[in-house]
């Protein structure tokens, strides 16, 4: 019973979203463009798309304790793995206190504990499928003064999954104080439904609870414009002339004085943004099915999501 109703709401499900749609349009030999965040980041400055800057790249353990002169240069940074998925692994630090490191929630880590954490993210010890990886040492996005209150001791992305160039859905990514900082739902983070059309926020999800208070600041996150969303979807969708993945989804942060960068790509986007949308994805994706043509401009991509998503929105009685 309970199936048959999801599938009423077009709600999809993960197999039918590997089976259907991951496995069918996005190539194999593309992933690594997207499971490596170098990569990524390379990809995106080729295409004149802008990315936290990155200070340093560590490969090799006797590499590590150059770190320490990078820390000293910048003082605020980000340490992240290359192959880490759901958000493991990064490391944000806003200052130093006593010849120690200051984490965004204001504990305090060593010298030494740093050294150990990345040589940790070498080993692998975040990386998919526990293979060797590298550190990423970057510049820590700072936050607008928009989401202060609604997100706790980190800085918000927006996700927006693509499919065929056209964008189809986005959400806001809140940082709990469960989620340590971090704007992921996996570790606790808030996911907070846009209307694709306005860029205007809508009700939220935390723990699969549809919630529209921050967890931690009791401050209300429905009704926000968010800034730069024309720029953000354009961004977004040309993620697919890039990529050449045609089922993604694409992070993108907004900085206080850089404007909307490009995160990171994901072959396989997570699910929950239906429930924070209180809308299926699978209408969506059969519309874009149905109207997309070939050598369609991003502009027009774009058009034709937000046709399709205020459509579908009608329809499942979403306002």
């Amino acid at each position: 019973m309970w199936f048959k109703q999801l599938r009423c709401s077009g709600i999809l499900g993960i197999n039918q979203r590997n089976a259907d749609y991951t496995l069918r349009v996005n190539p194999r030999k593309f992933y690594l463009l997207v499971d490596d965040k170098l990569f990524t980041k390379q990809l995106a400055i080729k295409n004149g798309i802008k990315v936290p800057q990155l200070y340093q790249l560590i490969k090799y353990h006797h590499e590590i304790p150059t770190i320490l002169n990078t820390a000293d240069k910048y003082k605020k940074f980000v340490v992240k793995p290359a192959k880490g998925c759901a958000g493991e692994g990064i490391l944000v630090i806003v200052g130093q206190k006593r010849e120690n490191f200051e984490k965004a929630n204001g504990q305090l880590i060593s010298s030494g504990d740093l050294l150990h954490y990345i040589s940790g993210i070498l080993s692998g010890l975040y990386s998919l499928g526990g293979q060797d990886d590298h550190a990423l040492v970057e510049y820590k996005v700072e936050n607008l003064p928009i989401f202060d209150q609604i997100a706790y001791q980190g800085v918000p992305d927006i996700r927006i999954i693509i499919y065929l160039g056209v964008p189809v859905m986005a959400m806001l990514r809140l940082p709990t104080k469960e989620s340590k900082g971090k704007a992921n739902l996996h570790q606790g983070a808030v996911g907070v439904g846009i209307d694709l059309v306005t860029g205007i926020t809508l009700q939220g999800v935390y723990h699969d609870r549809i919630v529209r208070y921050h967890p931690d600041t009791a401050t209300p996150f429905t009704k926000i414009l968010i800034p730069f969303w024309e720029e953000i979807l354009w961004i977004a969708s040309k993620a697919y002339d890039m990529t050449k993945l045609g089922y993604i989804g694409v992070d993108v942060v907004i900085d206080r004085d850089n404007g909307p960068m490009v995160l990171e790509f994901n072959a396989r986007p997570g699910l929950s943004i239906q429930i924070a949308n209180q809308c299926g994805l699978i209408p969506r994706l059969e519309a874009v099915e149905q109207h997309y043509k070939e050598g369609l401009k991003i502009e027009e991509r774009i058009l034709l999501g937000k046709k399709i998503a205020e459509l579908t929105s009608k329809k499942q009685g979403n306002n």
